[in-house]
């Protein structure tokens, strides 16, 4: 994009890839004012240089705040994680054991293999962070047996969706707090709940109480099927704390992991019930297919500001 813009003389405007999934939703449903968007998906390049995936963004215009976001883990061996799901769940079990989650990781791994990747794990520029949702997917996938390796993006993630039990309703703990382990309601803080303006440190959506309590019930046997139904409804607990926490009425749900049937339903219904407006996509597709109309929403809206 630089170079053709270089070479055609025309403006180059950057749209952060997160920002393009809401604004896509946005755009789809002609929304005026601003919007909570919940964007869950795979990986993105985050403006802080990490690999963002499982947002919420307070967006207004072409402007956005990063009010919350997946509790980051490391990624090892960054983008070969997409095929291999084992490499997710090292990620999040050496975030909660250190060099410990070797010892549960090895089913996964050569012996050689292992060593490295829980080495380079404690090297903090060796591997990238992520908050992505579809690697937590991946990674609880693992956990619970499902293939460790798979041919392509999501495969894991749908296993996951398949195999839940639709008659499970109870949830695994996931708390949203701020990044200093204070709980924070915007209501309070300066960022105007019909506004984005000014700083704040997103707060983070805590996956570790739920992870240890997914090793805890494959411990003793419990199966995959209550699982990954108590994994899909603590994301939908999740979302609706994390509404709540901003207090913006309009509420978009967007990104690659907002096609997983499962996910959207429970968490539309739960948000519905807390009183949001919800958007979902219908004619434009969650995933990066609808990106294209994002990025030009936001070029738009930021070319009308500057005429």
């Amino acid at each position: 994009a630089e170079r053709l813009a270089a070479a055609w003389d025309v403006p180059l405007v950057p749209v952060q890839h997160h920002l393009a999934h809401i604004a896509s939703c946005v755009a789809e449903h002609g929304l005026e004012g601003p919007v909570l968007g919940l964007s869950w998906d795979g990986t993105g390049y985050g403006t802080d240089r990490t690999v963002w995936g499982g947002e919420a963004l307070l967006c207004d215009g072409a402007e956005f705040t990063r009010v919350a976001h997946l509790r980051t883990f490391p990624l090892p061996g960054g983008d070969q994680a997409v095929r291999e799901p084992r490499r997710s769940a090292l990620g999040v079990l050496y975030e909660i054991f250190g060099p410990e989650a070797a010892d549960m990781a090895r089913p996964w791994f050569a012996t050689e293999q292992l060593r490295m990747l829980i080495a380079a794990c404690g090297r903090a520029k060796l591997f990238p962070r992520t908050s992505s949702m579809g690697r937590l997917f991946d990674a609880v996938a693992a956990l619970c047996g499902l293939p460790a390796c798979v041919t392509f993006e999501g495969q894991a993630a749908m296993a996951l969706e398949f195999a839940a039990d639709a008659n499970v309703r109870d949830a695994y703990p996931l708390s949203v707090r701020s990044t200093a382990n204070v709980d924070v309601s915007l209501r309070d803080a300066k960022v105007p709940r019909h506004g984005v303006t000014g700083p704040l440190a997103p707060a983070a959506l805590d996956w570790e109480p739920m992870i240890r309590a997914i090793l805890a019930d494959r411990a003793v046997g419990v199966p995959v099927a209550e699982i990954a139904a108590r994994f899909h409804n603590a994301l939908a607990v999740g979302a609706v704390e994390t509404a709540q926490m901003i207090g913006c009425p309009q509420v978009v749900l967007s990104g690659g992991c907002f096609q997983n049937a499962w996910l959207t339903e429970r968490i539309q219904a739960s948000l519905l019930e807390a009183g949001f407006q919800v958007y979902l996509h219908h004619e434009v597709p969650p995933g990066d297919g609808g990106i294209a109309l994002g990025q030009i929403l936001i070029a738009a809206r930021k070319s009308e500001l500057r005429a």
